[in-house]
């Protein structure tokens, strides 16, 4: 695709607090702030995780993953690497490395989520979560590892890695 052209079309968009689609992945509240329907260059979500929540390790095939931490403190898996981070930190993780990461904390924390370019991952979260009826009634625990796998497959946005599969950076 030539550089300024896209199917999308372009125009500013803003998102004001506390708005956006929720729904519940692996337990925890995600709201999109821009998703693939309405930018091809970056999807832009936010995550509550609880106290010890995490993600199954994974990586993305297509697209970087920049974590901006909003409140709370994490541990992230980046291949055989482990990086305590807290409110303020970034973390970015390049396509193809198998990452995860965990609320280390004893409170909610908060993590933005910037893809890039939109797409897949967004699709893959949209077809795995659940609709949110109450925000502090969490669902889908534990995860349908199943539904996730053939979720994974059929949209291209993510690669659930098994522990015995972790290849490292």
């Amino acid at each position: 695709m030539e550089p300024g052209k896209q199917n999308v079309t372009q125009t500013a968009i803003h998102v004001p607090q506390d708005e956006g689609e929720s729904l519940w992945t692996v337990g925890q509240l995600l709201t999109f702030k821009i998703h693939s329907g309405q930018s091809e260059t970056v999807g832009i979500f936010e995550i509550e995780v609880p106290p010890e929540g995490t993600a199954p390790p994974h990586l993305h095939p297509t697209q970087d993953e920049t974590h901006y931490i909003l409140e709370g403190q994490f541990e992230f898996v980046l291949g055989e690497r482990k990086i305590a981070t807290g409110s303020g930190s970034v973390v970015y993780v390049p396509r193809t490395t198998v990452h995860t990461y965990t609320n280390t904390g004893t409170e909610m924390g908060k993590i933005l989520f910037i893809e890039a370019p939109a797409g897949p991952f967004e699709r893959f979260l949209a077809e795995t979560g659940e609709p949110v009826t109450d925000p502090s009634s969490p669902q889908g625990l534990p995860p349908d590892m199943d539904k996730l796998q053939a979720s994974a497959r059929q949209t291209g946005g993510v690669e659930l890695v098994m522990p015995s599969e972790e290849t490292g950076p």
